[in-house]
């Protein structure tokens, strides 16, 4: 398996992946997956802002990906990211989801970015609770019912990890 920046091609994969867990789960408070011009626009606006944007290849074949994005708009934001990470139906546990996160982890480190921040959807969501807990992330919080979806009420996790000199020096 490598872990390598996203490439064009890995689109329809990368859809396929988001469009299982947005049907299937409760992960993502998306009701309706998006189509392929949809997440094209969406990796775009990634790479744009300077966010790295990734995928796990195996034998040609894309197992998950992961990227990081702007958190807030407002300016004293600008050093804290939010991750995602998504690994295909059948593929958890397989070493792609922390292969992911910890390259994603290491590549905002020297980006600059001081702290990441997982937005989890679902507090039964043990293997993305487990993935980042396994990644170092520390519980931040639980947002209460914040979203409804497949006929129930959905917490949001917080979860957080300093990256690089975390809060320990002023920003460069």
């Amino acid at each position: 398996m490598q872990i390598r920046d996203s490439l064009a091609q890995d689109l329809p994969a990368i859809t396929a992946i988001y469009a299982h867990w947005v049907m299937h789960g409760r992960a993502s408070f998306e009701l309706d997956p998006p189509d392929l011009a949809e997440m094209t626009r969406r990796r775009d606006a990634v790479l744009a802002g300077g966010y790295p944007y990734l995928v796990a290849e195996a034998a040609g074949e894309v197992l998950g990906y992961a990227y990081a994005s702007l958190y807030r708009a407002r300016p004293a934001y600008r050093f804290t990211v939010e991750n995602s990470v998504y690994v295909r139906p059948g593929g958890a546990r397989q070493g792609a989801g922390r292969a992911l996160l910890d390259t994603l982890v290491q590549r905002c480190a020297d980006a600059g970015f001081r702290l990441m921040i997982a937005v989890i959807g679902d507090s039964a969501n043990a293997p993305s609770i487990g993935l980042h807990s396994a990644a170092g992330f520390q519980p931040a919080g639980v947002l209460p019912g914040t979203g409804w979806k497949h006929g129930q009420w959905v917490d949001t996790v917080l979860m957080t990890r300093a990256i690089g000199a975390g809060q320990t020096a002023p920003p460069v």
